[in-house]
């Protein structure tokens, strides 16, 4: 999904063998909980610094309306050590005794998959999509600062979803899960905790044939 309106989930999975806090099992897909650690929020550039195009529409679905090398610092640096970053507990750790061991980060945002420095961390790539007269509704009844100027959405906004959507259709090296956005949240969230449970097994299997 588009820009600001279009939160496009990945997630990093250190391959440690010696990590110690359990997250996911805490994790209930119906009601949305779970344990979850945060290095911040997207670096955004000053309003000053994001470019303006000839129509006077600021490009803010652009890679250098971002921060890109911040990102890529936070996480290089959340992967080196996880456990400096605070964890918000909002079930027991004893209910993850079953998957000891691991730490995750969910990553959430735009462009994840765009810059190469930081595309090449993810172990799972998650992709919300939504047809164009939905996602210019969302859009529509959000309230933005700064606000969208009239046009925004026709003029850049859907152009750089449909440039950057094909950049990644286009890359066959790149495995992407492309989710629909019209789907109920419940339905999104239990699909993906299940197929980040089944990425967590497969490290886990290859961490025991390493340990072997």
């Amino acid at each position: 999904m588009p820009g600001r309106d279009a939160p496009c989930p990945a997630v990093v999975v250190p391959r440690r063998k010696h990590a110690s806090v359990p997250v996911p099992a805490s994790f209930d897909p119906k009601k949305g909980r779970a344990e979850y650690e945060s290095i911040g929020y997207w670096p955004w550039r000053p309003e000053s610094e994001v470019e303006t195009d000839e129509r006077g529409f600021k490009l803010y679905d652009a890679l250098d309306a971002l921060y890109m090398d911040e990102m890529v610092t936070k996480i290089h640096n959340w992967i080196k050590s996880p456990a400096s970053s605070g964890v918000v507990t909002e079930e027991p750790q004893s209910a993850c005794d079953n998957q000891k061991n691991v730490y995750i980060l969910i990553v959430e945002g735009f462009l994840l998959y765009n810059y190469e420095p930081l595309n090449e961390l993810w172990n799972r790539r998650y992709f919300l999509t939504l047809p164009y007269e939905e996602c210019k509704r969302r859009r529509s009844t959000r309230v933005y600062e700064p606000a969208d100027t009239p046009g925004y959405f026709d003029g850049h906004v859907w152009p750089m979803y449909l440039k950057y959507k094909n950049e990644l259709e286009e890359n066959a090296s790149m495995q992407v899960v492309y989710l629909d956005g019209t789907k109920s949240q419940e339905e999104l969230l239990s699909y993906v905790y299940s197929d980040i449970m089944q990425e967590l097994n497969k490290l886990r299997e290859e961490n025991q044939q390493v340990t072997a």
